[in-house]
């Protein structure tokens, strides 16, 4: 069939995307699903830092590529292997699918799956291969969802189920923003009532982290080097905000800090502010370069632990419906973090506004395409 979608032409095309174009909005031939894949018309899709970092570089894929992993959608036909799914579910898109086999998979969230992860790399889906093209070429999947289009063709393991009462942009930001930042908590901090719990870095993922330690009792501390996301923090439920600096010169620290910023100065400034036999966990996807600089007789003496996160530790499947009932509850109120929505025509300017801090998540609506 045909859809309609943005592909990512060339990694590194330089800043005002806008002007530069990264991104084509383009015509696309999309397969039949087969096995163990479903097709889905695409409601919303969230544009997230991680779509930036493959735009600008600091995560390189093969291009040509659709991007997009953060997105939900309805269920419009499957595969003849699948019979959990039917036509008219709403489904969640998760950005690592599961074979539910490997060490990773038993790891019970702790590690990613070897198998997503190596057809993420390709950009295939988890069957190996590739539903989409252009002008009779393959154009590759972007973390086995590729979300900025009408509709996807996706393994049966990239998706989770929700209710109908669970709108699309919501559904969307759980699948992204809300398992990463939230499944850091909800999986790793693990806050009981009246704990203080530090998010460094105030995007959408680190929003998300906040929100979910607010749904679940924890009082929490913003840190942010842009002092406009210090009010946002605060009106979505943050006790204090501060920048790093503000917060080094009132020696504000906390037992547990979540980073969230995908930068190595910011991961230096969590550590940093992390209390003596504290735990870090970093969730931020910097560049692969990128280094930073702690100091391991501090780690020693001070019996402090530092955790990676991947997908905040989550098991989509598990965790997915979990934060579903809190948004239900009121005690998540996800719909929040929504900071702009756009058509699918701005998803070049859109990446403008992500690079230079102005949003938190901007929401593509495809309107029934």
């Amino acid at each position: 069939m045909k859809i309609r979608g943005a592909v990512l032409e060339e990694i590194g095309r330089t800043p005002n995307y806008a002007d530069s174009r990264p991104l084509t909005i383009c015509d696309l031939e999309l397969d039949e699903p087969a096995g163990d894949e479903i097709r889905v018309r695409i409601e919303c899709a969230g544009i997230c830092h991680s779509d930036l970092s493959v735009v600008n570089g600091d995560r390189v894929r093969p291009v040509p590529m659709l991007l997009g992993h953060e997105a939900a959608g309805i269920v419009e036909s499957v595969g003849d292997s699948v019979t959990e799914l039917v036509p008219g579910d709403r489904v969640v898109m998760t950005f690592l699918p599961r074979c539910g086999e490997c060490r990773g998979c038993r790891s019970n969230g702790l590690l990613p799956c070897t198998e997503g992860t190596a057809s993420n790399t390709k950009g295939t889906l988890l069957s190996g291969q590739v539903r989409l093209h252009r002008g009779g070429e393959d154009v590759l999947h972007h973390l086995g969802v590729s979300g900025f289009a009408t509709h996807a063709v996706v393994d049966k393991r990239s998706v989770v189920k929700v209710g109908a009462d669970v709108p699309p942009e919501v559904a969307a930001l759980l699948g992204c923003a809300v398992l990463t930042g939230g499944g850091a908590v909800l999986n790793l901090a693990k806050p009981k009532p009246g704990d203080t719990l530090m998010v460094v870095g105030l995007g959408g993922v680190g929003m998300a982290a906040l929100l979910t330690a607010r749904a679940l009792g924890a009082e929490v501390i913003g840190i942010d080097a842009n002092e406009e996301k210090l009010g946002q923090a605060q009106a979505l439920g943050a006790a204090e905000a501060y920048t790093p600096a503000a917060a080094a010169e009132l020696g504000i620290t906390a037992s547990t800090v979540v980073e969230a910023a995908g930068n190595a100065r910011a991961f230096e400034t969590a550590v940093a502010l992390t209390e003596p036999g504290g735990t870090t966990i970093t969730v931020g996807l910097p560049a692969p370069t990128a280094l930073a600089q702690i100091s391991p007789l501090t780690l020693v003496a001070e019996a402090r632990t530092i955790i990676g996160s991947y997908l905040g530790s989550a098991v989509p499947s598990r965790d997915v419906p979990i934060f579903a009932d809190l948004w239900r509850q009121g005690r998540l109120p996800v719909e929040k973090l929504v900071s702009a929505r756009i058509p699918l025509e701005g998803i070049n300017a859109a990446m403008d506004d992500l690079a230079e801090g102005r949003a938190l998540r901007q929401i593509i609506h495809f309107d029934g395409e």
